[in-house]
């Protein structure tokens, strides 16, 4: 999300907010791997971090508590002090990937069980530097009819971050897919901001799979990096600059001291501020959802890679083969994948190409529409989902 911007702030303080405006791609935070069945008794498992005893696990679904119990009675009196993000955290649970990585995710199923059996579940994935709480404005609104799941993706939130790990867009999409096919089981609408759009056009791209209902695009990335941005102008100045700070990155040193500063809690506030239209959005528990994750062992590791690595797949060469219903949503102030940059004409573009496209520009509105204006979002996500 937004704290890969820091980097460039770090490198050169002068230079911040004109990079962030002249950046067209983002940097963010996400082989394809062997898929390997996991017993499904492991989905139940909360994340040892946030671990509740306040919801049950025997419906792999459903973490409701029945109401009529005094236990429940207690539980939500409990639940009434807390905040939107401790909610989500209560609800966290485990899902072991590949027998080797441990991937925390979020499910709500709050809505009337007749309506969870006429529309399909929705998947909410994260963008660069976020994780599940990043969505706090959007869950329970979306939980009213829908089984809502949200994911933290490898390198990101309370999800592993393995050591020396190589992280690229196709291992982030493949974590997508198995997830549908071992966790939700059921043709699913992915929902992702920014890179985490990306990941799930790459995901819905894949030939093979069955189980994508359709996509909803906030932002979308054009690739892990800005280098892949190359055939605009802007990216072309700057990319000296660019292969200068990979270089410094891979000193370890150095990125340590970058990493340090960027996680900074008046640097993160800046940098959210700038890639945010509504500033009323941008409080002290939006900070802390960014900071937190980026103290965790591994942080640094998988922070170093994702803005040095490949940029991966181009949504241009994705977008032709996906003939799934597509929403975009787009802020018209966002700094990193403007409007008017390369990744934002191409899809302003689409709508008029592929009948299956649908495109919303939101005004006033930056990099994260879900969580600067989730009022706008909800406005034209709510009608499109119905629709399905």
């Amino acid at each position: 999300m937004a704290v890969i911007s820091a980097v460039h702030s770090v490198s050169s303080l002068h230079l911040q907010s004109h990079l962030q405006r002249l950046n067209n791609g983002e940097f963010f935070f996400s082989t394809r791997p062997r898929k390997m069945k996991v017993p499904l008794p492991c989905h139940h498992h909360h994340h040892p971090i946030y671990s509740s005893n306040a919801f049950g696990c025997s419906d792999r679904t459903s973490i409701i508590i029945n109401s009529t119990s005094g236990s429940s009675t207690a539980t939500s009196a409990v639940e009434g002090s807390l905040s939107e993000v401790e909610k989500i955290k209560q609800r966290f649970r485990t899902w072991h990937w590949k027998g080797q990585y441990s991937i925390n995710y979020f499910v709500s199923s709050d809505s009337p069980q007749q309506l969870q059996a006429n529309h399909p579940p929705l998947l909410l994935v994260h963008g660069f530097g976020a994780s599940i709480p990043h969505w706090r404005r959007n869950i329970y609104i979306l939980a009213q009819n829908y089984t809502v799941y949200a994911i933290d993706l490898l390198g990101f939130g309370a999800s592993d971050k393995p050591p020396g790990f190589q992280y690229t867009m196709e291992t982030w999409a493949q974590l997508i897919l198995d997830f549908l096919n071992e966790v939700i089981q059921k043709p699913t609408v992915l929902i992702g901001n920014s890179v985490g759009s990306l990941a799930c056009l790459i995901a819905a791209s894949d030939s093979n799979q069955t189980l994508v209902r359709g996509i909803v695009l906030l932002n979308c990335a054009g690739g892990m990096n800005n280098k892949a941005i190359v055939d605009d102008w802007r990216i072309k100045l700057l990319l000296p600059l660019l292969w200068l700070i990979d270089f410094l990155l891979k000193q370890k040193g150095i990125a340590s001291a970058i990493f340090e500063r960027v996680k900074q809690r008046e640097n993160l506030r800046n940098v959210l501020s700038s890639v945010y239209g509504n500033k009323e959005s941008v409080d002290e528990e939006l900070v802390e959802i960014i900071r937190e994750p980026a103290n965790a062992p591994g942080a640094l590791d998988a922070f170093v890679s994702i803005v040095t690595g490949p940029p991966g797949p181009n949504p241009v060469v994705l977008m032709p083969n996906i003939s799934l219903p597509v929403l975009l949503l787009w802020g018209d102030e966002d700094p990193f994948t403007p409007i008017d940059g390369p990744v934002g004409k191409y899809f302003s573009s689409l709508p008029s190409q592929q009948e299956n496209v649908k495109l919303f520009l939101l005004e006033g509105v930056g990099h994260c529409p879900h969580d600067d204006r989730p009022d706008l979002v909800h406005e034209k996500l709510l009608p499109w989902l119905a629709s399905l």
